[in-house]
């Protein structure tokens, strides 16, 4: 999949793309049906979306809210099947653009896109004033077909990230895989830690979690794909989610040990799949009682992945 950074610097390949347009935090089902409907024989299939997310630029101090970062939503859409990723960069520039400014300088002279799929909500230019009917006249001014997919529901309501947040907040991955129509991922670079799970018998991988909404925290039975280096491939693990209590620390992280496993993962980029919550973070009073949990954490977590 090419990467585009900027409306003024398109691969020629991606010219002449069918695109769909949109955020895409978490590239849930509501995501993929208009993903779906952009494709179309004979043209590349494109995503239009925006890097910071426009919400992390007009308030930057709000608690984290993304339900994927930029690595994650690249991997997923990598999976299915996209081939050119406009990643824009949401900046005073664009941001500052009006709405026809916008379909005119950025989607039509600029990416060169001959189809524009957005859902029936979609808002852009200056202000949020454009809206999808709008995107529709400018399109027939400027040269390009857009189609307004209404929103995808289910029987609980409208596929939305907010719904997907609530049940991640409250511990329930599996209900937001639903949603998802895929496991909720955590992906990132494995980073040095304070090695302390190695001495427990238990060595682990930290990712950061900085920018994203926060899981319930606790321990997760985990599917998890080491994405470069030499172990390449699909492991089990268990994982914990949360500030470390036992040890007195407080920024957030992930902490992933891998089942059946022994090698060097450092520099190496894991994605990590939620999938069944097992426990809360809990403190407890001796390092022998940690490790007897980890141990039950441990062997239930293997139960559940082997019909997982």
């Amino acid at each position: 999949m090419r990467i585009i950074t900027h409306w003024n610097n398109v691969d020629p390949v991606c010219r002449g793309a069918s695109a769909a347009m949109g955020n895409f935090d978490g590239v849930h089902r509501g995501h993929q049906a208009v993903i779906d409907r952009a494709r179309r024989a004979g043209m590349p299939l494109g995503i239009v979306t925006f890097e910071p997310h426009p919400r992390e630029y007009f308030t930057p101090d709000a608690p984290p809210f993304r339900l994927m970062n930029a690595e994650s939503r690249f991997n997923r859409l990598e999976r299915l099947g996209v081939d050119c990723l406009f990643q824009l960069p949401f900046d005073a520039e664009l941001a500052g653009l009006a709405p026809e400014d916008f379909a005119r300088d950025v989607l039509a002279e600029g990416l060169g896109l001959r189809h524009v799929v957005v859902g029936a909500d979609f808002c852009f230019g200056k202000r949020r004033a454009g809206t999808a009917e709008m995107l529709r006249d400018f399109g027939a001014r400027f040269g390009f077909d857009v189609t307004i997919l209404p929103l995808i529901r289910s029987d609980a309501g409208v596929f939305s990230s907010t719904a997907i947040r609530d049940a991640l907040s409250a511990g329930r991955p599996a209900d937001a895989a639903r949603m998802l129509g895929h496991r909720h991922r955590i992906d990132g670079a494995v980073q040095h830690g304070e090695k302390r799970g190695r001495d427990l018998g238990y060595p682990t991988a930290n990712l950061s979690i900085a920018g994203l909404h926060r899981p319930r925290f606790g321990v997760y039975a985990v599917k998890v794909q080491v994405m470069s280096g030499p172990y390449k491939g699909e492991y089990d693990g268990v994982a914990s989610l949360g500030v470390r209590p036992m040890f007195g620390e407080n920024v957030p992280n992930l902490e992933v040990h891998l089942f059946d496993f022994s090698g060097d993962l450092y520099g190496t980029h894991l994605s990590v799949g939620l999938v069944e919550f097992l426990r809360g973070e809990e403190r407890f009073d001796t390092l022998e009682a940690l490790i007897a949990q980890m141990d039950d954490d441990s062997a239930r977590a293997r139960a559940i992945l082997a019909g997982a």
